[in-house]
């Protein structure tokens, strides 16, 4: 895995034609994409809005989601939100530069928190329409509190194995969010 500076992911953000925004749920990917996306005029994807979900909270098929995740990746240019680790081997090696946010567990918990009190009830940006959030289920908490110890080695072994030359810029807290956006 080749870990870059802020600064040096910043300089790649300015040619980057496909980049990624990984990690855990909470920790403000989307947020931190869509902002990206506006200001390196970079066409917004989703993986929870443009290919696990149909309206209504229905889930897409995994061959279906594959072949979407196929076909979104073939554009030209491109920011996409979401950890998919299932899809790694389509969306990784297609990366210029790779986001992976990497707040604490209590700032995810905080962030899950805050999208709830804003959005509970109502459909939240980069999710299809009629998905209004809900409360989570206890295997969504679970996977939040879990992240770090389950999800982030497989997450890096992926990164390792498909992509070890593509940069990855970690972002631990919202400062360095903030100068990534900046």
């Amino acid at each position: 895995m080749r870990d870059i500076s802020i600064s040096h992911a910043k300089d790649i953000l300015q040619y980057a034609r496909h980049v990624l925004v990984i990690g855990c749920s909470g920790g403000g990917k989307t947020t931190l994409a869509l902002n990206l996306a506006k200001r390196y005029k970079l066409p917004y994807q989703s993986l929870d809005g443009h290919v696990r979900w149909n309206p209504g909270w229905q889930r897409r098929d995994k061959r279906e989601q594959r072949h979407i995740i196929q076909e979104l990746v073939r554009q030209d240019r491109w920011i996409q939100d979401g950890t998919g680790s299932s899809t790694a081997d389509i969306r990784f090696p297609k990366a210029d530069l790779i986001i992976w946010v990497r707040m604490p567990r209590w700032r995810c918990f905080w962030g899950l928190g805050k999208r709830l009190l804003f959005t509970c009830g109502r459909t939240r940006a980069g999710m299809p329409d009629h998905c209004p959030e809900k409360l989570p289920d206890r295997e969504f908490l679970s996977y939040i509190w879990n992240f770090e110890k389950q999800t982030a080695p497989f997450l890096k072994q992926r990164i390792i194995n498909l992509g070890p030359n593509i940069p990855v810029v970690t972002i631990l807290n919202w400062r360095a969010a903030i100068d990534l956006q900046s």
